[in-house]
């Protein structure tokens, strides 16, 4: 939704007049200590520099999305600030610690340059904060949360991490960054560089205070008093996300981010007895009939499988998942020309973690991955090894870079025989982000399965419809807004798979051949849904080919990508014992469920409906009338199982 001009200005005013009162008691504080300017008042200043940074970041976050401020009460704004005022403080100490050392080294030796270290070291960190800050306003749209420790898994492929930002408004940030770097350089050379308080002399008294500022840092960087430290659940005061991530202190997050989910970490999500969550669990499992009472789908045999992972596949853009018309006729075509599965869920929201559920049958962790650690990863079960042991011929095609989000050592774990990325392909075929375009992508598919010995697995990744959603023909759909960009490259990719399946329809091996099209995760556009919702998560999952038996059939069983593996291991006739977290969903079960993880929350759904969680606050977001409190206690069971299995891989 767009706001008019006056009602974005109101927001403005709105944003300014909560701190109206803060910045009077700045200026009067400032007016006094410009006047005495003693050199023990410079380090509860510097202090006080820190904090008045965050608030105008958090002003700005707040006037960057205004179509979700505008939905905001006068006190829910305010909100933002009194409840994400600790997380200030706290962050603001961390930064204090070194100046505040410097100054008291300062007193004791006149000779130590401590007003031109203090400087430059806040000069610094202002730009670093300023260009983290910026970057923010603009991720928390694509992936609705704050930044923390997720871009870290993309260091390694910065093409592919700035592809990712590829329909940012880049200048306008730079903008953003450069203006509260400049801003607040400029303030702190006014009012807060150490050169303009007057030295007096020292004594042991005010040695001792100097050193006493130092030590009660301690006091805002942990929070308070209290036994339990600070953590994110301080600024969550709302059933509102967007409220509650407005409060939190940007870099704050990270921090706690990147030191939360470490290797050692224990399971932050015990919300049950241990032997609880487990039974629970496994009593999920256990609810679903052998595979000798599943609906055979499949002709007898041993058929080749081609899998399609299609990037950023929604329901939304799927007429016969219910979603918008005209865009993927090539895929309702697929799904009328074989088995569509109608219920079915992404278990996460990142590529990295659709991968692993697709492939490996594996629960996504909710703010983390298991590609991260390869020791882990490496002890999954995998589709590939699997058919490999069957005598499969295996192959994995992508027209990117294979070590995006550190998926190379996974693929490589898997045993693939053939690897095949960007690099295999001309580079005029390339878009300008990522590499080579879906159409040459299928084409080099088609290419090698013609000489491939048979039986074959093969996965083919596809990317066009990832940001910054450029397409070689020409559009659909007019106008240069996201969403349309969006559909168009949605577009484009159907019908570069439509293409592909034409042609292979008309090769020997097809009438062998299973084709499976599964998403590798939802996506907020076109209608912008909160990182929450279901309809984000919603997704096509479709059996197609010449093996298949049956055709347009619908199955609604509820379902997510970590159901996959078992599903087309049985229907093969194949062992999937050791994909322990995946479901049949061609069998019967008492207890239909789909689990979905999101940024430090989880969403699990049940015939009797939706309810999502967030694992900060511990509440509720939302929750369907039927929902019982035996389907809030499952959902938790199996996020604190999921963990603890991922701690002791």
């Amino acid at each position: 939704m767009e706001y008019p001009l006056f009602l974005k200005g109101c927001l403005f005013y709105r944003c300014l007049e909560l701190t109206s009162a803060l910045r009077c008691f700045i200026r009067l504080v400032s007016d006094y200590l410009c006047s005495v300017k003693k050199p023990l008042y410079f380090q509860p200043f510097y202090f006080l520099f820190w904090v008045l940074f965050f608030i105008v970041s958090r002003a700005a976050f707040l006037l960057y999305h205004l179509d979700n401020t505008a939905q905001l009460s006068s006190s829910d704004i305010a909100g933002t600030f009194w409840h994400g005022s600790k997380l200030d403080l706290s962050f603001a100490s961390y930064l204090s610690a070194i100046p505040f050392i410097v100054a008291f080294v300062g007193l004791l030796w006149k000779k130590l340059p401590a007003a031109a270290i203090i400087r430059w070291y806040t000069f610094v960190l202002l730009g670093i904060l300023s260009v983290i800050l910026a970057a923010d306003l603009e991720l928390y749209t694509h992936w609705g949360f704050r930044m923390d420790a997720t871009p870290l898994q993309y260091l390694n492929t910065p093409a592919e991490m700035a592809a990712s930002a590829g329909s940012a408004p880049i200048l306008l940030l730079a903008f953003v960054a450069l203006a509260l770097t400049g801003v607040f350089i400029v303030v702190y050379r006014l009012y807060f560089d150490l050169k303009t308080f007057k030295q007096t002399r020292v004594t042991w008294l005010t040695a001792f205070v100097a050193l006493f500022m130092v030590a009660l840092l301690i006091l805002p960087m942990r929070g308070g008093v209290q036994q339990i430290p600070i953590n994110q659940s301080i600024a969550y005061f709302s059933d509102r996300p967007f409220t509650n991530h407005a409060s939190l202190n940007l870099p704050w997050n990270m921090m706690h981010s990147m030191l939360k989910y470490g290797e050692t970490s224990e399971n932050p999500y015990l919300y049950l007895p241990a032997d609880s969550a487990e039974l629970k669990v496994k009593q999920l499992y256990a609810a679903a009939a052998p595979d000798s009472m599943q609906q055979q789908v499949v002709k007898p045999g041993k058929p080749n499988v081609v899998f399609i992972i299609l990037e950023s596949y929604t329901a939304k853009l799927v007429e016969h998942l219910g979603g918008e018309k005209g865009i993927t006729s090539n895929l309702d075509r697929l799904a009328k020309e074989g088995i569509t599965f109608t219920n079915f869920y992404a278990s996460g929201d990142r590529s990295q973690k659709g991968m692993v559920s697709i492939l490996s049958g594996y629960p996504v962790q909710p703010a983390t991955s298991i590609v991260k650690v390869p020791k882990k990863s490496e002890k999954l079960p995998q589709l590939s090894r699997t058919f490999e042991q069957q005598n499969y011929s295996t192959s994995f095609y992508y027209g990117g870079e294979l070590e995006f989000a550190n998926l190379k050592s996974y693929f490589v774990n898997g045993g693939y025989d053939k690897l095949i990325d960007k690099y295999a392909f001309p580079e005029e075929s390339y878009n300008s982000k990522w590499g080579a375009h879906d159409h040459v992508l299928f084409d080099r598919v088609l290419q090698d399965l013609n000489a491939e010995k048979q039986p074959f697995f093969s996965t083919v990744y596809t990317l066009s419809s990832h940001e910054p959603f450029e397409i070689p023909i020409k559009p659909k759909f007019t106008g240069d807004d996201v969403p349309n960009k969006f559909r168009n490259s949605v577009y484009y990719t159907d019908w570069a798979l439509g293409r592909f399946i034409d042609a292979a329809k008309k090769q020997p091996w097809w009438q062998n051949t299973l084709v499976v099209i599964v998403a590798d995760h939802g996506h907020p556009l076109p209608a912008e849904d909160p990182n929450h919702v279901p309809s984000k998560f919603h997704i096509p999952f479709v059996l197609t080919g010449g093996a298949v038996s049956q055709h347009g059939l619908r199955i609604e069983a509820l379902g997510s990508q970590t159901d996959i593996a078992a599903t087309l291991l049985a229907q093969l006739n194949m062992p999937h014992q050791e994909y322990n977290w995946s479901r049949n969903l061609l069998t019967p079960t008492t207890q239909p469920f789909a689990f979905y993880a999101f940024q430090d929350g989880f969403g699990y759904l049940t015939p009797n409906g939706e309810v999502t969680f967030d694992n900060t606050s511990k509440k509720v977001i939302t929750r369907d009338k039927a929902v019982t409190d035996e389907q809030l206690e499952a959902g938790k069971a199996y996020l604190q199982y999921s963990f603890t299995d991922f701690l002791e891989k």
